[in-house]
């Protein structure tokens, strides 16, 4: 026999935030950071800190910590509600224009730097026939082409995704 169970939205919710915060810990960033987005992602209206700290009982400068690091991914944004005077948070809600962002800022934060450090160490100093030198310098340089090749896919796919909808445009044209 086939059983199927219906969860409540408020189990639902806490699963999902739950769920979510295990994986944001696999792209990198914080348990706490990723939960309060997905809290922010399945919430209708926008929330305050104090809604954010109730519902996921915890303090205050988690939050606000999390939720600045949040505005600087640019994934959650401030929402003024007129006559109050809280701040109130809302997550981006099209998942696609949420992983651009997130691609993004992962390259900003981890390709480039490792890019530019990569420029730097292929000049060493040491005889250039030297069998430690070539390997060393090789192995950079191999490295270094596979982040530059990194970096153009993850340019093209935010450049297909910022052109999508002239590209779509003129199909429909064609």
């Amino acid at each position: 026999m086939f059983y199927l169970y219906v969860m409540k939205l408020q189990e639902a919710k806490q699963q999902f935030i739950q769920n979510w915060g295990a994986l944001g810990t696999q792209w990198g960033i914080n348990r706490t950071m990723a939960q309060i987005h997905a809290l922010l992602l399945v919430s209708a209206d926008p929330l305050s800190a104090d809604d954010i700290m109730t519902q996921l009982k915890i303090s205050r400068g988690n939050v606000n910590m999390n939720v600045r690091e949040l505005l600087d991914w640019g994934i959650v944004e401030k929402v003024l509600i007129p006559g109050e005077r809280k701040e109130y948070f809302s997550a981006e809600k099209d998942i696609w224009k949420v992983a651009m962002r997130i691609v993004k800022e992962r390259k900003r934060r981890e390709v480039e730097p490792i890019l530019s450090a990569l420029n730097e160490l292929k000049e060493v100093e040491g005889d250039k026939n030297s069998k430690d030198v070539k390997v060393f310098v090789d192995t950079i340089g191999d490295i270094q082409k596979f982040a530059n090749q990194a970096s153009k896919g993850v340019d093209g796919l935010v450049r297909m995704d910022e052109h999508w909808f002239t590209g779509t445009l003129l199909k429909m044209f064609k």
